[in-house]
Order: C-alpha cells, then structure tokens, then sequence
C-alpha cells in the first residue's frame, strides 16, 4: 500500500488509519454534544457554557454560510413577485375592463327602470288603456318630423291615438301598420292641437312650424295668457283627452307666444299611446244598458195632467122643445158670427155712343 508523500511522510501513517482516526473524532464529538444538549443533566453550569461556545462559534458561520442561500431565495422570491404581479395585473386589468361593461349595462337598465316607472306612473282622469312602445326610426326632414314607433295594430293602436312620454304630450299617430306606428310631432308643420292655459281655461290651437316651439294661435280672452303659464291639453273636438301636459307658455323674440314642451322632441325614446278615439269610449256601456229609459210621448207633462180622466157630465133633461128648433138656434155665446161680404170694387165708367138726332114728327098720317 502506498504512502502519503508530504511533510508527514515521516510519520508513516497509512491512509486508512487516519480516516478510522477522524471517523473516531467526530463519534466522540457528536456524543458530547448529545450528551451536552440533555436537558436533564446535573451540570447546568458545563451545559450553559458548552452551549453558549457552540453558539458563539457556530453564529457567523452558519450566517455566512446562509447568506448566499438567504440572497438566492430572495432574488427567486423578487422574480416570483414579479411575475405574478405582472399575470396579477392583467388579470385585474380584464376584470375591470368587464366590471365597466357591466356597469354601463347596470346604469342602462337603471335608466330603463326609471323610465318605465315613469311610464307607468301615467295616470288619466278618467282612466284609458295604454300601449308602450319604444322609437326605433327618425324621419326627420325639412318638411316632415316624425318617428317610427315598433308597436302597430295587433296592439289596438288606430290613427289619431295621442303619444306621451314620462314628460308630457309628444303627438298623435298619423299612420298604422302591423308591427309599426308612425307618429307626428308636435312641432311639424302640420300639427295642430287644441289646448288651453291652466291658469285661465283661455283656449288655443298649438300650431307646429318646424322649430323647436310651436306657437300658440287664437288666444281669446281679456290678458288670457302670462309668461311661464302652464300649458294642457282641451280636449276640445274629442281629439285629446283633456289635461295632458304640453308645456309652458314663452314669448318670442317675434312677439308671438310660443310653448316650450316639456317632452324635449329631440330625445324621446320610449312612449306611451293612448287608445283613445273619442269621448264616447269614456262611457261605461254597461251602466248605461242597465239604465231604462222612460218611454218617449210628444205631449206635454202639463197637459197630460189636465187630461186627466173627469167623472162624466150628468144627461140634460127632455124638453118640449122640438129638435129642428134645438139645432136651429144654438146658444148665444155659440152663435157664430156673420160672414161680412166684402165691397165689390167699382166698374170703370163706359162712354155712351153717340147718336144722330132725328126730327121728330108732329102728326101721324092718316
């Protein structure tokens, strides 16, 4: 067996000796420190002090030893952050690009919501049946402004039905089809609608001209209307029920009185159609058929009572008197008057002819 070669050459000790050797060494030092870390030993004082030398020698070494372990799970820990932060914000990033899809289509139901309940806090007096419908078209031009309502006639709609929105008064429907409705607005050029001031009952025909405010025609009345007036519907020639809001009266810069609608023309989006065709639908038929008339007579109450049925005059007695003579002179007040002839009207004075005189002879012949 080969020899170490060095500065201990000399002491010829073979290689497996010293591992027995240092294998020995570290057996007896493990034991020591086994039996010095025995928590029941009676040599608390040899405890505490082999502890404590452990502890002071083994302290910067197992700090510098750990460093480069401590600084790489830290750099890993940094990278790991990052990454994750970075999947972090993209997911967050996606999250909120949907919470905000989300919130505009909360704040559009909202929206619908309110108008809806606006819609259906419509009330009439008396009360007439509705339809709702939402605008889908704008056929808006230099002569013509109206909208394309997506209810028609399988809804019970019919031509010259009044349009509301949550606001007030919009239109009436000009033309009907399945599935659709056409709606004129006030402010076209061929709207007219009866209405009056709140204030004073003066009435009014609203006349559309294409702009913003229709003006008010044929005011009558003594100071009939003031500025900010509230505006209503008639109800005159059974066109619109009476007291829909239109909107309040304004003077413009022409002169001329004009009303600012309260259902902005520009805006309207969901509406209500008024089934209404005339004042006749407002009558309750069935009160009306439980009713019975009485029976027509052309006479008059007080001469039906004045003829009444009287007990029958008594017989006059027989008299003598022979009945050529009774019926020949009837009574005084019964005498009937006699019949004046009225003057012939004279006859025009004729001329006589004339005659030729003749002698007339003195003696005959004999």
């Amino acid at each position: 067996m080969p020899f170490r070669e060095g500065p201990l050459g000399d002491l010829k000790v073979p290689l497996t000796w010293t591992a027995a050797v240092a294998l020995i060494v570290a057996a007896v030092i493990a034991v020591a420190f086994l039996l010095a870390d025995r928590r029941e030993t009676l040599q608390e004082q040899a405890y505490g002090v082999t502890r404590q030398t452990v502890d002071v020698v083994a302290k910067p070494v197992s700090g510098a030893i750990a460093a480069p372990g401590r600084w790489t799970g830290l750099g890993l820990d940094f990278v790991r952050s990052y990454f994750f932060t970075a999947s972090e914000n993209r997911r967050l990033k996606s999250e909120l690009a949907e919470m905000r899809q989300w919130r505009d289509r909360a704040l559009d139901l909202q929206d619908q919501n309110e108008r809806f309940k606006s819609l259906l806090g419509l009330r009439t007096d008396p009360p007439i049946p509705m339809a709702s419908a939402r605008v889908v078209a704008d056929s808006r031009g230099p002569f013509a402004n109206t909208r394309l309502a997506d209810a028609g006639s399988e809804r019970g709609i019919e031509v010259g039905n009044p349009v509301l929105n949550e606001r007030g008064l919009v239109g009436r429907v000009v033309g009907v089809s399945r599935g659709a409705s056409r709606v004129l607005l006030l402010t076209d050029i061929a709207s007219r609608t009866p209405v009056m001031i709140d204030r004073t009952n003066a009435r009014a025909i609203l006349t559309g001209d294409g702009g913003p405010n229709p003006k008010l025609e044929y005011l009558r009345g003594v100071d009939p209307i003031q500025q900010g007036d509230r505006v209503v519907t008639s109800g005159d020639g059974g066109v619109v029920p009476r007291g829909l809001p239109v909107g309040a009266a304004v003077k413009g810069l022409d002169g001329r009185w004009r009303v600012v609608l309260f259902a902005d023309q520009s805006s309207i989006d969901y509406i209500r159609i008024l089934l209404f065709k005339d004042f006749a639908q407002l009558a309750d038929e069935k009160q009306l058929e439980a009713k019975t008339l009485p029976p027509v007579t052309t006479e008059d109450p007080q001469t039906s009572i004045l003829s009444a049925p009287t007990p029958p005059a008594p017989k006059p007695a027989a008299t003598t008197t022979p009945p050529s003579a009774a019926t020949a002179t009837p009574p005084a007040g019964a005498q009937p008057k006699p019949a004046t002839p009225k003057p012939a009207a004279p006859k025009p004075a004729q001329p006589k002819p004339a005659t030729a005189a003749t002698p007339v002879p003195t003696g005959s012949p004999r």
